[in-house]
């Protein structure tokens, strides 16, 4: 049954212009389907250069508007309309600007995990693997940090030179994970390696064999010598690995690790937004931007190119 919902849903694609982008916490099935997966601007860059028209985006909402940012020419769908971001959506642009009065010499650098709309009162954005080299490439000593304090401390510790203002804010689902919980892992998998997503809470990431953004934790993990590994990120990405690296073995660092928001994705509504787009019944949820806010929203992501990200 899957294979064959899997199948049509190739078969829509090829016949309708679409490329269909998956998020790494995707479930597998999803990722089967998919023309490229990966993290979400990675993904965004990969829409911007293939030729299709029609963008399917398996992913939060956040995500499909940086892909429409970067293909403004395309038409970009989200494939299911609930799935937002606790994190990206926690800040809003007024407050971002009430600091910036305060401090006009502070230089706010957004993390990629935020709206559109709050990107367009920021410096520069970074995403989780380029943020330290982007921070130490810029000129600018006093910064603000938003909306990630967990990333955004593991990027202060990495420039020490920088003055890093942080707010409390972050990934509900990484942030819950605990240092006892290493303790148990570590405990329970003496031999394995703990890779963690710099999302999580300092305490963590400092006990941590490697630090940083999921790719470069499966990158780490596909190409290490080491045969064990406790995954301190979304618990898809174990399942993932296992498929990748049979001969390896994968745990979770956390069964909170989990996030809700990514698992609102099925096959299924994959399938429907397919044939939706295919059929132009306007049943599919399309991402929306106006020029005016596209543009604004692009000067951060431009700065971080500009940089090197």
């Amino acid at each position: 049954m899957i294979r064959d919902i899997q199948d049509e849903i190739i078969r829509i694609k090829k016949e309708n212009d679409i490329c269909i982008l998956a998020h790494s916490y995707q479930g597998h099935e999803i990722l089967e389907v998919a023309d490229f997966v990966g993290d979400s601007y990675k993904l965004s860059v990969d829409a911007s250069k293939v030729t299709n028209k029609n963008i399917l985006f398996c992913g939060v909402h956040f995500m499909a508007e940086t892909a429409k940012m970067l293909s403004p020419d395309k038409r970009v769908f989200l494939a299911n309309p609930l799935a937002g971001c606790p994190m990206a959506e926690q800040m809003e642009p007024e407050m971002i600007e009430q600091i910036k009065k305060r401090e006009p010499d502070r230089k706010v650098v957004a993390y990629i995990n935020t709206t559109a709309a709050l990107k367009t009162v920021c410096d520069v954005c970074v995403t989780s693997s380029s943020a330290v080299k982007i921070v130490k490439a810029m000129d600018d000593k006093k910064l603000l940090f938003i909306p990630d304090c967990n990333l955004g401390s593991f990027v202060q510790k990495a420039c020490p030179d920088k003055d890093i203002m942080l707010l409390n804010g972050g990934c509900p689902v990484h942030a819950a994970v605990t240092a006892e919980e290493v303790a148990e892992a570590k405990a329970l998998h003496p031999n394995a390696k703990l890779l963690v997503h710099p999302e999580c809470r300092p305490a963590v990431s400092e006990q941590a064999d490697y630090a940083g953004s999921t790719s470069g934790i499966i990158n780490y993990a596909k190409s290490s010598d080491a045969k064990e590994f406790i995954i301190g990120t979304e618990i898809s990405i174990a399942e993932h690995l296992q498929y990748e690296c049979p001969e390896k073995r994968f745990y979770i660092l956390s069964k909170k690790i989990v996030c809700p928001n990514m698992k609102l994705t099925t096959l299924s509504e994959v399938y429907n937004s397919a044939r939706s787009i295919a059929s132009g019944d306007g049943e599919a949820f399309e991402i929306i931007m106006s020029d005016e806010l596209i543009a604004k929203a692009r000067v951060c992501i431009d700065e971080m190119l500009r940089l090197g990200g």
